[in-house]
C-alpha cells in the first residue's frame, strides 16, 4: 500500500511543470502587479508630455519630441519585458555569476573615454549610435540577481550560529557590492549606490542574517557613506542645501526651492493638467528627476496619493510573491522577488523624498514614470522577472535547479 502510494506520488511529481516547460500551463500573471505597472507607465507618459513640452518646443521646435521618444522607450520596454517573461527563473539563477561579470564590465566601459558619454557632469551612459545606455540601471538588476543567487547558495551559512562562518558568508557579497559601489562613485552616481546598497542589505536581512552582525554592517555602511559625503565638496553642498535650501535659493538650493513651490501650488486637486508654472523653465529636470513635483503641482494631493498607492501595491505584491516562493522552498525566487519589491519601493521613496525636500538631491528617476529609456526598459525587465516568479510559484512544482 505504502509503495503504491509512493509510486503515485512519484508519478505525479514527474508530471509537475518545471521551469521552462509548458508555457501554456502557466497561469495568468498577477493583475495586482500588471495593472499598477501599466497605470504608472501611462501616467508617466502623460506627465512627461506635460512637463517636457515647453523645453521640447524651445530646443527642437516639436512640443511632443520627448513624449514620442518616451513612448518608444515604453514600447521597447514592454517588448523586452515580454521576452524576459518567457525565460524560466532557473536560467536567471544559473546566469547569476555571468550577469555580475557583465555588470562590472558595463560599469568599467562607461568610464573609458570615447565609450562613456558625459551628461550634466556625470559619465553614466554608454553610447551606442543614437542610443545611450545607462550602465547603472542594468548593473542594479544584474547585481540583485547575483545577491539572490548567493543567498540561496550560502543562506545556511549566513544563518548558522557559528560566528566565523556567518561573518564570512556576510562579508563575501559585501566585497562584491563594494566593487560595484566604487565603480558607480567614479561616474559619479551616489544615488544608485545608496539604492543598490539599501536594497541588497534589505535582501540580506530578510534572508535571516545574524542581527548583531547586520547591525555592525549597518553602522559601517553609514560611516562609509558619511565619509564619502564629507570628502566630496559636491556631495556636501547637496546635503547642506537640502537642510536649508532657502538660504541659497538662486544657487545650490535652486532645484529644491522650485520643487517645493510646485508641490505647494498643487494643494488638494492641483492647478490642472498642463497648467504648471514651474515647468516653464523654472524647475530644472522637470520631466526626469523632478517629474513628481510637476505631477504634484498639476494633480495636487490626489495625484500624489494615487502614485503612492500604485507603488505601495507593487511592493506589497512583490512581498506576497516572495512569501509564496519562500513557503515552496524556492529560495532564489523568494529573495529576488523581495529584492525587486525593495528596489522599486526604495527608489520611488528616494525620488519622492528628494522632490519633497526630506532627502538630499540625487539623480534618481521615478520608476516607470520619469523620462529615460534605460530606466524604463530595465524596470520593465525587472517586473517581467517578478511576474515570471509569480506564475511559476502558482503553477506549483517548479524547480530552480
Amino acid at each position: 500500500m505504502l509503495s503504491a502510494t509512493a509510486g503515485i506520488a512519484t508519478n505525479r511529481n514527474n508530471h509537475l511543470p518545471r521551469a521552462g516547460a509548458g508555457q501554456s500551463a502557466l497561469p495568468f500573471p498577477d493583475p495586482w502587479v500588471l495593472v499598477p505597472a501599466l497605470l504608472l507607465l501611462a501616467l508617466g507618459l502623460l506627465m512627461v508630455a506635460s512637463a517636457s513640452m515647453p523645453i521640447a518646443d524651445r530646443q527642437t521646435g516639436q512640443p511632443f519630441y520627448f513624449l514620442f521618444r518616451q513612448g518608444l522607450y515604453v514600447l521597447v520596454g514592454l517588448l523586452v519585458g515580454g521576452i524576459v517573461y518567457q525565460i524560466p527563473v532557473a536560467r536567471w539563477r544559473r546566469a547569476g555569476p555571468l550577469l555580475l561579470l557583465a555588470a562590472i564590465v558595463l560599469l568599467v566601459l562607461v568610464l573609458i573615454p570615447g565609450i562613456g558619454r558625459e551628461v550634466n557632469g556625470s559619465t553614466r551612459w554608454i553610447g551606442a549610435g543614437p542610443i545611450n545606455i545607462q550602465a547603472s540601471e542594468v548593473a542594479k538588476l544584474f547585481a540583485l540577481i547575483y545577491v539572490a543567487d548567493y543567498l540561496k547558495r550560502r543562506g545556511d551559512e549566513l544563518r548558522t550560529a557559528d560566528f566565523r562562518t556567518s561573518a564570512l558568508a556576510l562579508f563575501r557579497p559585501m566585497v562584491v557590492l563594494a566593487i560595484l559601489a566604487v565603480l558607480l562613485l567614479l561616474e559619479p552616481d551616489f544615488g544608485s549606490v545608496v539604492v543598490l546598497m539599501a536594497t541588497a542589505l534589505g535582501m540580506v536581512f530578510l534572508a535571516g542574517v545574524n542581527l548583531w552582525q547586520f547591525g555592525a554592517l549597518q553602522v559601517g555602511t553609514v560611516a562609509v557613506m558619511a565619509v564619502l559625503i564629507l570628502s566630496s565638496p559636491y556631495r556636501l553642498e547637496r546635503v547642506l542645501s537640502f537642510l536649508n535650501p532657502w538660504a541659497h535659493p538662486e544657487t545650490s538650493g535652486y532645484q529644491l526651492v522650485h520643487s517645493l513651490i510646485a508641490i505647494g501650488r498643487g494643494e488638494l486637486f492641483g492647478v490642472g493638467l498642463g497648467a504648471s508654472v514651474e515647468k516653464l523653465f523654472y524647475l530644472p529636470e522637470a520631466y526626469t528627476d523632478f517629474l513628481f513635483a510637476v505631477l504634484a503641482e498639476e494633480l495636487g494631493l490626489v495625484g500624489i496619493l494615487t502614485v503612492i498607492a500604485l507603488f505601495v501595491t507593487l511592493v506589497w505584491r512583490a512581498f506576497i510573491i516572495g512569501q509564496r516562493a519562500e513557503r515552496l522552498d524556492l529560495k532564489f525566487s523568494a529573495w529576488l522577488a523581495y529584492g525587486i519589491g525593495l528596489w522599486f519601493g526604495i527608489q520611488a521613496l528616494f525620488n519622492m523624498g528628494v522632490n519633497m525636500g526630506v532627502l538630499p538631491t540625487k539623480g534618481l528617476t521615478l520608476p516607470l514614470m520619469s523620462y529615460g529609456g534605460s530606466s524604463v526598459v530595465v524596470m520593465c525587465m525587472a517586473l517581467a522577472v517578478l511576474l515570471r516568479i509569480d506564475v511559476e510559484t502558482r503553477a506549483g512544482g517548479v524547480h530552480e535547479e
